[in-house]
């Protein structure tokens, strides 16, 4: 594949949930704001009136698929998976997010190949058995909620083969050699390493990236086979194809290297390769890196290149993160630090934008959407911390929440007034 030139069940409702009014000042009260104990949440909307709906809270609809509201669950590695299997943690994990109220429930990183896994207890989809176990996972979701399922499918490249986080001296990107039993060789678009305790990656030649591209699409097609609704191709986080990107780790002299449309050329394939696999009304995402955060290596800039080059290839949507290509970057980290990257990426081309970076707080939700910054919230430890964050950001706006099947039977029905 040639990427073109650049220049449930029935009786629940969407996400699983039967929209309901919370007449009950004690369950209004019983919201408590996420990381301040004991804090009760005060309806925003005057009482006795139809509210008027957050711009948090309001539907949107991505090429066909109908979104709840602009919540997204961010994928989170959960280091449970055995031989890339999901495991019973995952129907746990993933469970208690489904019956959340967000809009979009996102897989953890999912490599495409065994060698393409951060760790070794990371998920994959690569053969029948991962498939399988994915597909018991989903299947069992299914029955209590109809929340759409998003799956982030990626190659950890030269950063792959770490130890679990913690298990190492609290070193989190411990590296486990090729020769030790849990490791294997890395690879990369060039023989840079991620820093000096990792090992050397093999450079991939044309025959090794066909491969790898054909994975991205294998893994694509068993996604649609277990009922994923959309496909993330992950191109950010310091992995294979953000490697690919940044002039800092590549630094091939072939047609996939040293200018910026070299550097573009693999990671376009690849996502017009998993874009023609996947079935129409099925949408497909990259979550795209918008700086290095260090030297002269990727951003803005360039970033904003990419995004333009995957509009034209049927991208439908973005997930801006940055950074984790390089030990030793300088990340502004701060409440919400990614969202003027969001805002920046969104203008190059109107496509929806999901923002990222320790958003937390409803009302900082809430004022990402109303300001235009982001078209989505991804949310991830605040989410872990508080299953029920989306429900509580209903009380919290406007004194609305919305229940889970089935603990929303008897409830009655949620009124807005005019978006």
């Amino acid at each position: 594949m040639t990427a073109k030139p650049c220049n449930g069940s029935p009786v629940l409702g969407r996400s699983g949930f039967a929209a309901s009014a919370l007449g009950s000042t004690a369950l209004a009260a019983s919201a408590l704001s996420p990381g301040t104990p004991g804090t009760i949440l005060r309806p925003a909307c005057r009482r006795g009136r139809a509210p008027r709906r957050p711009r948090l809270l309001r539907p949107l609809t991505i090429d066909g698929l109908e979104l709840l509201n602009r919540i997204v669950i961010a994928p989170m590695r959960q280091y449970a998976a055995n031989d890339g299997c999901m495991s019973d943690w995952h129907l746990i994990h993933l469970g208690r997010l489904a019956l959340s109220g967000a809009a979009l429930l996102a897989i953890e990183h999912t490599a495409v190949l065994p060698e393409g896994r951060s760790t070794h207890a990371d998920l994959g989809l690569w053969n029948s058995m991962t498939e399988a176990a994915m597909g018991l996972t989903i299947e069992s979701l299914r029955r209590w909620s109809d929340m759409p399922i998003a799956i982030l499918l990626s190659h950890a490249g030269r950063r792959g083969s770490n130890d679990i986080p913690g298990h190492s001296s609290g070193v989190a990107s411990a590296q486990i050699g090729p020769a030790e039993g849990l490791g294997w060789q890395t690879v990369a678009p060039s023989a840079l390493a991620y820093d000096s305790g990792h090992v050397l990656p093999e450079v991939l030649d044309h025959q090794d990236m066909r491969v790898i591209r054909e994975a991205f699409v294998a893994a694509a097609r068993r996604a649609v086979n277990v009922g994923v609704d959309a496909v993330f191709l992950d191109a950010a986080g310091g992995h294979l194809l953000h490697q690919f990107l940044s002039p800092l780790s590549n630094r091939r002299n072939d047609l996939y290297g040293g200018t910026l449309q070299n550097r573009l050329r693999f990671p376009l394939e690849v996502f017009a390769a998993v874009r023609d696999a996947l079935p129409q009304g099925r949408p497909l995402a990259c979550r795209i890196p918008a700086q290095d955060w260090i030297g002269q290596g990727w951003d803005l800039e360039q970033a904003s290149v990419f995004v333009r080059c995957l509009a034209t290839q049927g991208c439908n949507a973005f997930y801006v993160s940055a950074g984790g290509l390089l030990a030793g970057e300088n990340v502004p980290y701060g409440a919400g630090y990614l969202v003027p990257l969001a805002r920046a990426l969104r203008q190059e081309t109107g496509l929806p934008v999901i923002a990222t970076g320790a958003i937390t707080g409803f009302e900082q939700a809430e004022a990402i959407i109303g300001t235009g910054d982001a078209d989505l919230v991804a949310i991830d430890q605040a989410i872990l911390d508080d299953p029920f964050w989306p429900r509580h950001a209903g009380v919290q706006l406007c004194g609305r929440a919305q229940a889970a099947h089935p603990w929303a039977r008897g409830q009655g029905g949620m009124q807005w007034a005019g978006d």
